[in-house]
C-alpha cells in the first residue's frame, strides 16, 4: 500500500514532489510484511533463510536544468533528467545540493537492503540518507567526505536498573535489522535477545508495549523518543561513532568530486552550519556541536 505525504515546493523551475511510503517489501517472489523478527544462530539464521528486512530510507528525484555537465554520472543525470537521492534529516541538504545544480526533487522510499544495489545499477546516483561510511560498504561503493557524526547509544524504561550496555545480559533489545547499530549491538551484547523491525518507531513502540527492555539507535532517533514520553532515558557510553558521508558508484570521481565541492562551498559560505543547527544543532532539541568539516584547499 502506499501512503501520499503533503508534496513540497520544488528547487528552481521544477514540478512539485510527493513522498510514497510502501507497506510491505520484496523479497523475490514473496512479499515481506512489516513487523519484528528474532535473533537466532548465525547457523540456523544461514540454513533457515533468515530475511534482512533493513532500514526505511527516502529516495529524492530531481530534474536537471543546469548545462556544461561533465561525463559520468553527472552526464547521465542531465540525460536521465532526473537525479536521485536516498535523504533523511539530510533532506534539506541534498535540497541545498540540488539548489546548486539546479534540481527540483520528488521523494520515493528504498530500504537499507535495497539501496546500495540500487546506487550500483543506477537507480539511484546518492546515498544521502544518514549512510554510515564502513570499510565492508567501501568494497563496493564510495563515499563522499564525512557531512555529519552521528553516535550509537541505548534507550531504556527509568528505574529499571540498567546503566550501560554491560547490564543487558540476556534482555530483549529492539532495535532496526540490517543497520551498523544493530552489528554492535549484537558484538557488545551476544547473550541479548535482539528483536529486530524494520522501522525505528516500531522498536521504541517494542520497549512501551514491554516487549524489549532496551532500545538501542543513533543518539538522534533516541533522543526524540525519550522527548515523546518522559518514562524512558537515554543513557550510557556511546557505543559506536558513525561517520555520515554521501555514498557513490566506484570509479566515479568526477560525480563525487561535484558532490564533495558542493558540500564544502556549503561549510565556506554558512549554508551547512545553517542547515545543520536547525536539524540537530544549537537551534533544535540536540544542540549537537558543529564540527569543522574538511575542506580542501
Amino acid at each position: 500500500m502506499t501512503f501520499a505525504a503533503p508534496s513540497r515546493r520544488s528547487i528552481g523551475d521544477a514540478s512539485s514532489h510527493t513522498l510514497g511510503l510502501i507497506g510491505s517489501i520484496d523479497d523475490g517472489d514473496e512479499r515481506v510484511p512489516w513487523g519484528p523478527s528474532y535473533s537466532i544462530p548465525e547457523e540456523d539464521r544461514n540454513m533457515r533463510g533468515f530475511k534482512l528486512f533493513g532500514l526505511l530510507l527516502i529516495a529524492v528525484i530531481g530534474i536537471v536544468l543546469s548545462a556544461g555537465i561533465h561525463a559520468g554520472t553527472l552526464e547521465d543525470v542531465k540525460k536521465r533528467g532526473k537525479i536521485l537521492a536516498g535523504v533523511r534529516f539530510d533532506v534539506d541538504l541534498a535540497a541545498e545540493i540540488a539548489g546548486r545544480l539546479g534540481v527540483g526533487i520528488e521523494y520515493v522510499q528504498v530500504t537499507g537492503s535495497t539501496r546500495i544495489p540500487m546506487l550500483e545499477s543506477g537507480k539511484i546516483d546518492m546515498l544521502i540518507a544518514a549512510t554510515t561510511h564502513t570499510r565492508q560498504r567501501d568494497q563496493v561503493i564510495d563515499f563522499t567526505i564525512r557531512y555529519f557524526t552521528d553516535g550509537q547509544k541505548i534507550l531504556v524504561k527509568k528505574g529499571t536498573g540498567i546503566a550501560g550496555v554491560a547490564d543487558i545480559g540476556t534482555k530483549t533489545v529492539a532495535t532496526v535489522q540490517g543497520t551498523t547499530i544493530e552489528k554492535k549491538i549484537r558484538e557488545l551484547a551476544p547473550q541479548a535477545r535482539i528483536l529486530v523491525y524494520q522501522e525505528w518507531p516500531q522498536a521504541f513502540l517494542a520497549a512501551k508495549q514491554g516487549l524489549a527492555q532496551v532500545v538501542t539507535a543513533s543518539v538522534l532517533i533516541l533522543g526524540r523518543f525519550a522527548r515523546e514520553d518522559a518514562n524512558f532515558e537515554v543513557i550510557g557510553e556511546f557505543l559506536s561513532e558513525e561517520p555520515i558521508a554521501i555514498g557513490v558508484r566506484h570509479d566515479d570521481s568526477k560525480w563525487r568530486d561535484a558532490l564533495n565541492f558542493a558540500l564544502q562551498d556549503m561549510a565556506s559560505d554558512g549554508a551547512y552550519a545553517r542547515i545543520f543547527n536547525k536539524w540537530v544543532g544549537k537551534d533544535s532539541e540536540f544542540n549537537l556541536p558543529l564540527r569543522r568539516m574538511e575542506v580542501f584547499p
